[in-house]
């Protein structure tokens, strides 16, 4: 009989155990809503490129950017140069992940036609995520020539 109610109170106790740790999670999770932008935009990785698309058939990269922070309840404009004027303005060294980087890829050097996610920041160096013409939603480095040179300004959505 004693077996029988170690083995039930035992049962419990893991069970509360279990509980308290992913109500932890959770906790922490609402804490760092970036962390679910950043995950929602690489599950959209591969995803092909598709002026205007804002599906997993294809997708443009301001549809990457609203899709991700949709997913935490925050309502960005459809397009690249709008989202450029969300959030609040930053200096490049205090970008951080969950950021949005904006980019003038076209024959304009000042306009706005580009946008990606930071993922990770270290050394010095930003990764970012966004969908570009030729790999589809896919990850680079600002520090990369191409996007360093076409890179404008960052902004923080997220506090």
């Amino acid at each position: 009989m004693l077996r029988k109610e170690f083995r039930f109170t035992a049962f419990f106790i893991v069970l509360g155990l279990m509980l308290a740790t992913s109500c932890a999670s959770k906790k922490k999770a609402a804490r760092e809503p970036f962390n679910t932008v950043i995950q929602t935009a690489r599950s959209y990785t591969g995803t092909p490129y598709r002026y205007g698309g804002t599906t997993r058939a294809g997708m443009d990269c301001s549809a990457l950017v609203y899709h991700s922070y949709y997913a935490v309840g925050i309502s960005m404009p459809r397009i690249s140069t709008d989202q450029s004027k969300m959030g609040k303005s930053i200096r490049t060294n205090d970008i951080k992940p969950g950021d949005v980087l904006f980019f003038a890829t076209g024959k304009k050097k000042k306009q706005v036609t580009h946008s990606g996610i930071v993922t990770e920041t270290s050394r010095g160096d930003v990764r970012f995520i966004h969908s570009s013409t030729s790999l589809g939603v896919s990850e680079d480095f600002l520090s990369n020539n191409y996007w360093s040179k076409a890179f404008l300004f960052a902004r923080r959505i997220l506090d």
